[in-house]
């Protein structure tokens, strides 16, 4: 039980002016890079640390946690306008919150988002707060066969968040997969279809192919139909109080929300995941449990709840092994922990011990960070929506500025941008074809995370194949992966058997 000394010092901490003025302009600049095409929570975060040199510890950590959580929901603003994600965790449900826009549901889209948001990260921070050790220790239970489940049953969410064209989105998803090969080879260190690149040792850059991916086929389709008959389709301004009606969505859908904030504090908690891939195993998941899947990716406000509720519930359980065994949950908790490290403030188990009032005075900043994150992305939303009076020959080579700068600054050299704009090509090409977009980004997010643990666990297991069910965590995953593709194959061939006798007897 904590003392209430320690809670009132903690409350005094951040209730500092300093602290309160950072928030507010954190938060701001999180809105900010989060809403423009091409900039992410991370970059968000690495931004600020050059500003943290000069700070206090919790006005620094106030400045991480505040711009960090602000991205990830402004992320979804150019996903609704401009069916481009401001960041990987929107990537998820883009489609679903792009046609929900175009339908006139602007405000719908958005204020689902931003409230939806706020309570999945308060579920986060909530959890993070009562049960930090105790998910922390379950996490760092996980070997590479746990992981290496995990990973496979995040590649299964393809198929369902996929199109009606399972064929091709399974080529979508080997795309994604070989992409993610190049580089070193995870055991030997070999350079594996570089060709004689420097750049490519590292392998294909995330941010720059996602951004490529979404944004560039869509400043191409702007720039092909400009002068054509078929415009481009355009978001019709939304009028009216932003969260009007979304009362009774919330309350139709509270398992959901319950549901999927769950499952992305879990997967926050895992070191090496966040946010991105707790939005995209939510989505599918709630696909998957849904009675109207077919409405998924047309509009449906469903699986917008459950993603975005996910992803901001990740941000809270991110923090957890950062807290409590200084493990970075993600890459915005590993340059948090660099900042605690900068401060003099060592992360693990003893920090309970020494500096209590530091991490509840963080407890706390998730909090008014939250609360904060309301009033700021309704003003965000309001100034955004005069993005649909530019003029599209202004709108899109801006928007291909940013992606420009957004793809030079991750990598810091030319190659994140023909990196953007080749795969941004190749992406436009699939798309217009009918290949879906999202698997390719799901293969490459956790194709490495695939080929690591798959051979670190064969190495465990002496190539023994029964080595991936021996532990119960492990059994479970792969059992449950086993039943979801035997069911998935399983529908194909009674559609196919179906489909086949029709024909016969026509």
């Amino acid at each position: 039980m904590v003392s209430p000394d320690i809670l009132w010092q903690a409350l005094q901490l951040v209730l500092d002016p300093e602290v309160l003025l950072v928030v507010l302009c954190a938060g701001a600049f999180g809105m900010f890079v989060g809403a423009m095409p091409g900039l992410t929570a991370t970059m968000a975060t690495a931004l600020l640390v050059p500003v943290t040199f000069f700070m206090d510890p919790i006005p620094a950590i106030a400045a991480i946690v505040t711009a960090s959580g602000m991205a990830i929901f402004a992320g979804d603003i150019p996903g609704a306008l401009l069916r481009m994600p401001g960041t990987p965790a929107s990537a998820a449900y883009v489609e679903d919150a792009h046609k929900l826009a175009l339908a006139g549901k602007l405000n719908l889209s958005l204020g689902t988002s931003l409230l939806v948001s706020a309570i999945g990260g308060l579920f986060g921070v909530l959890v993070l707060i009562l049960a930090a050790p105790v998910l922390a220790e379950f996490a760092l239970k996980f070997t590479s066969f746990e992981y290496f489940w995990l990973a496979v049953l995040g590649l299964s969410s393809a198929v369902f968040i996929a199109s009606d064209n399972a064929l091709k989105a399974g080529i979508s998803l080997l795309i994604g997969l070989s992409l993610a090969t190049v580089g070193l080879d995870p055991t030997s260190g070999t350079p594996r279809f570089t060709f004689g690149s420097v750049d490519l040792l590292a392998g294909i850059e995330f941010v720059p192919a996602m951004i490529g991916l979404f944004a560039i086929g869509e400043v191409l389709r702007g720039a092909i139909r400009m002068n054509t008959a078929a415009p481009l389709p355009q978001v019709p301004p939304t009028k009216g109080p932003l969260f009007a009606g979304l009362g009774a969505l919330i309350m139709r859908y509270p398992k959901n929300i319950l549901r999927s904030s769950t499952l992305g504090t879990m997967i926050g908690a895992l070191p090496g995941a966040g946010a991105d891939i707790a939005a995209w195993m939510s989505y599918a998941f709630s696909k998957r449990m849904s009675k109207t899947p077919e409405q998924y990716g047309k509009g449906h406000p469903e699986g917008l709840v459950d993603a975005s509720a996910a992803n901001n519930a990740a941000v809270g359980g991110s923090w957890i092994p950062a807290l409590v065994f200084g493990i970075p949950g993600d890459s915005v908790t590993a340059i948090a922990i660099g900042v605690l490290y900068m401060k003099g403030i060592n992360p693990g188990p003893t920090v309970f011990l020494q500096t209590p009032e530091i991490i509840y005075a963080v407890f706390m900043l998730f909090i008014l960070a939250i609360i904060v994150m309301v009033p700021l992305g309704w003003g965000t939303v309001k100034l955004a929506r005069r993005v649909l009076t530019i003029p599209r020959r202004i709108l899109m080579p801006l928007i291909l500025t940013f992606c420009i700068v957004g793809s030079f600054a991750l990598t810091n050299s030319p190659y994140g941008i023909v990196l953007m704009l080749c795969i941004g090509l190749a992406g436009w090409f699939l798309e217009e074809n009918g290949f879906p977009l999202a698997p390719i980004i799901l293969g490459l997010v956790l194709g490495g995370m695939v080929e690591r643990n798959f051979l670190t666990s064969m190495i465990k297991s002496d190539g023994d194949l029964l080595g991936f069910f021996e532990r119960p965590v492990a059994a479970v995953l792969g059992v449950l992966v086993i039943l979801l593709w035997g069911t998935v194959i399983v529908r194909f061939v009674m559609r196919m058997t179906a489909s086949r006798t029709q024909q016969a007897e026509s």
